[in-house]
């Protein structure tokens, strides 16, 4: 069996992997071809060009890159039609994977196609799963409470959970080794600061994120700053810590995952923007703060498209709203800086964060089978389905 599998980010290789991971489990000899990052590539994926060249966000981000990545999108449809694989996994991406679909069951419209990550139609434009139907035959759902919605639009779908609730955590004593080696007294609070893995999302909260921490070190002087990044913005991140009070610890993604799990287990809270490092975060039982803004032209699309009062998927999937944001016109540093106080000061609002993050990982599939596996059997059954 040879399946074709498109992530477009950071989020979306994670995802794969672990889908990868689960084929590779349930139908030993599947062969992979497609564009991914890292987490793929350990799965056996030699992806066609660097998925790095997909990781863009928002309307008026893309417009610069739009010609780059419309060229991409034909040669993406070129080499499915070319190679004729047996179904399509696209991840996430949908302003990508949608388009390359679209290019490539006009060649091929009994090509059988598969999205992993359903469209959040309950946060807006409802009628995204509509127009994806006719691109789409099975949905893997994050959510439990998106299959609903897509077999309503038309698609067959299964709930999966999500791959953060079987990632590994670091123990206790990983926890006490990372502060060691980083001189990070046993009693000094330690803040994780997440400012986004694209290059435009740092660039644009990285300074927001350093006025707001100035605030709070000059409150409270023996906070440490540990900033985890990824491969391709370390360079970025490196640049933008200049400017960052506290000294922060920039951690090397070279090292593996491992200094970042520990670094999770050893954190008293964290600022985050919004995203899947929300869930990372609940997993590891870390209280947080979203702070998150796009461009302009981009926040006032979603100011009035957005049907939801919160992003945070902590508290949509727990049903509170225990996870404060900073989000759009209010993602300020004094607004950031005084939820970041409050957190530090209230045991009740850690003891809430912390009911809402357990529940979080319950709902999303915790102590059962992992993810991974469960959404490579969804993709075998339907491919069984479908042979007939």
């Amino acid at each position: 069996m040879r399946l074709f599998v498109i992530a477009g980010e950071p989020s979306g290789d994670r995802l794969g992997g672990a889908l990868m991971a689960g084929l590779r489990a349930e139908a030993p000899g599947v062969a992979f071809d497609g564009i991914g990052g890292p987490e793929m590539a350990a799965q056996g994926l030699a992806s066609r060009f660097p998925m790095s060249e997909l990781s863009v966000m928002g309307l008026w981000e893309i417009l610069p890159r739009y010609r780059a990545l419309r060229a991409r999108i034909a040669e993406t449809a070129r080499a499915i039609i070319d190679t004729r694989p047996d179904a399509v996994i696209t991840i996430d991406s949908p302003d990508f994977c949608l388009r390359v679909l679209r290019q490539a069951r006009a060649a091929r419209p009994d090509l059988r196609t598969i999205h992993y990550v359903a469209p959040s139609v309950w946060a807006w434009r409802p009628g995204r799963a509509a127009r994806m139907a006719p691109l789409v035959d099975h949905v893997l759902a994050l959510l439990p409470f998106e299959p609903p919605l897509m077999h309503a639009a038309g698609m067959s779908c299964d709930f999966v959970g999500h791959p953060v609730v079987a990632e590994p955590r670091a123990s206790a004593a990983e926890a006490r080794a990372f502060r060691a080696r980083h001189a990070i007294p046993a009693d000094a609070p330690l803040l994780l600061a997440l400012p986004g893995s694209r290059r435009g999302e740092i660039a644009r909260l990285a300074p927001r994120f350093a006025a707001a921490l100035a605030q709070v070190v000059a409150r409270t002087p023996a906070l440490r700053i540990v900033v985890p990044t990824v491969a391709d913005q370390t360079a970025t991140m490196r640049t933008a810590l200049k400017d960052w009070p506290g000294a922060p610890i920039l951690l090397d993604p070279s090292e593996g995952p491992a200094p970042k799990r520990a670094a999770f287990a050893a954190a008293d809270l964290a600022l985050a923007a919004s995203g899947t490092v929300s869930l990372e975060l609940a997993a590891a039982r870390v209280p947080m703060v979203i702070a998150h803004d796009v461009h302009p032209v981009t926040r006032a699309v979603l100011e009035r498209a957005l049907r939801i009062d919160t992003v945070t998927l902590v508290n949509l999937v727990s049903e509170t709203r225990a996870i404060p944001e900073a989000l759009g016109r209010d993602c300020t540093p004094g607004r950031i800086a005084t939820e970041l106080i409050r957190l530090l000061d209230d045991p009740d609002a850690r003891a809430a964060q912390a009911t809402a993050m357990a529940l979080t990982m319950q709902r999303l599939g915790e102590g059962g089978p992992a993810p991974g596996t469960r959404a490579a059997r969804s993709v075998l059954a339907h491919l069984s389905r479908a042979r007939g």
